[in-house]
């Protein structure tokens, strides 16, 4: 991850809606959620919920799949560890290497990808 990419994750997240669309798609794991459904769980207006969930994905921190008349989202981890990666890239006096038990702690075993959720 670059300084760009660092800064668009942040900007995304430094906002009330879409820092909680982000929690909620990382609780709610592998299964994800439909757009509707995060707009109902947060009480959101779905055409305020489409803006942030677009903000969102341009930022790599969540991606969507297609179903049907619906898109269900879910928590990108792979760009979240990708931030998190960015910040610890120096951590430790320059031997990233000690702070690797940590970036392994954050690999999340419930994940799914798409072809996952088709079985």
């Amino acid at each position: 991850m670059d300084n760009d990419s660092a800064l668009a994750a942040f900007a995304a997240l430094s906002q009330s809606t879409r820092l909680d669309v982000f929690r909620l798609l990382v609780k709610a794991g592998g299964g994800g959620m439909s757009a509707g459904d995060i707009s109902d769980t947060l009480n959101v207006r779905q055409n305020t919920m489409s803006a942030n969930l677009s903000v969102l994905a341009r930022s790599g921190l969540i991606r969507s799949q297609r179903e049907g008349r619906t898109i269900r989202y879910f928590a990108d981890m792979d760009g979240m560890r990708g931030l998190l990666g960015f910040l610890m890239e120096d951590c430790c006096g320059g031997r990233p290497e000690l702070c690797q038990p940590v970036l392994n702690e954050l690999g999340c075993a419930c994940e799914a990808t798409p072809s996952d959720l088709k079985a």
